[in-house]
């Protein structure tokens, strides 16, 4: 992913959005249970849906004030390239299915995509209070704190993860999971395989991880990750090594120094 051109936020945009996305997660906060809502299929995606209305009733409004002329990209799980200029990818719930089973790893993200790249996000934790921000050329924050992925430059040491992007992938798909999987535990030390995206992203941009992958091109579980990995001094790519952006098919983002080792076991997969 290239993020060469600096991003002018103004003085006030990032703070805006910031200041949407917690009073969002406020809302998904007080939905929250420590345990599973729902038996059935019907119930548990019932669920779902309430979080996602009750935050973007919320999120949408001030989300839109703050960047007039920027539009809404309307379906979360939707993947490819949007048209340009810049627009606003958003996930209410980011993990919601987490949520809706009594977990903790769930977040609130907005994204400000321009002409399909990243350019500011803010990834808000509720039930922490951690709120991670990036601007493209701008850095990327835990809070005050400045993030810089991890130092290691061997694939052997590494904690490294992935997870399936949406119910109902297909099954080729599924397949290059568990084979991606497979080759990196030959590979790697460890493998996470969890969801959502974006929970294991930003411990890729703290230097908790040192790699992510995933054979999808689901924009709203990956353009937040993408940019705080990034501005965290991380290599983002597809798995052909090109540099990542909305319209590529699948996703690496790595420590430089793991990077590509990362690509010789998984591009043969890809």
């Amino acid at each position: 992913m290239s993020t060469a051109m600096p991003f002018d936020a103004g003085t006030t945009l990032l703070s805006d959005v910031t200041a949407a996305v917690k009073a969002a997660g406020a809302t998904l906060r007080d939905r929250y249970t420590p345990h599973a809502r729902g038996v059935s299929l019907d119930e548990v995606v019932g669920e779902i849906h309430a979080n996602d209305d009750a935050v973007l009733d919320v999120l949408r409004e001030p989300l839109l004030r703050a960047r007039p002329g920027a539009q809404w990209a309307e379906d979360e799980l939707a993947g490819g390239a949007l048209p340009a200029g810049e627009w606003w990818v958003v996930d209410p719930a980011e993990g919601n299915i987490n949520h809706v089973h009594g977990m903790e790893d769930w977040a609130v993200t907005a994204t400000l995509v321009r002409d399909n790249q990243p350019v500011l996000t803010v990834v808000h934790l509720p039930l922490t209070g951690d709120t991670y921000t990036a601007v493209a050329s701008g850095g990327a924050r835990l809070n005050d704190r400045p993030l810089t992925v991890s130092a290691k430059n061997d694939l052997g040491a590494a904690l490294t993860g992935t997870g399936q992007a949406r119910p109902g992938e297909d099954e080729r798909t599924f397949r290059r999971i568990g084979d991606s999987v497979t080759a990196m535990l030959v590979n790697g030390l460890v493998v996470r395989v969890s969801v959502p995206a974006t929970m294991q992203l930003i411990h890729v941009a703290a230097g908790r991880m040192d790699a992510f992958w995933q054979f999808s091109d689901v924009r709203s579980g990956l353009v937040a990750g993408a940019l705080l990995v990034s501005e965290a001094g991380g290599a983002v790519t597809d798995l052909t090594g090109r540099p990542w952006s909305t319209a590529s098919r699948d996703f690496l983002a790595a420590a430089p120094g793991v990077h590509g080792a990362a690509l010789e076991v998984l591009s043969p997969i890809a």
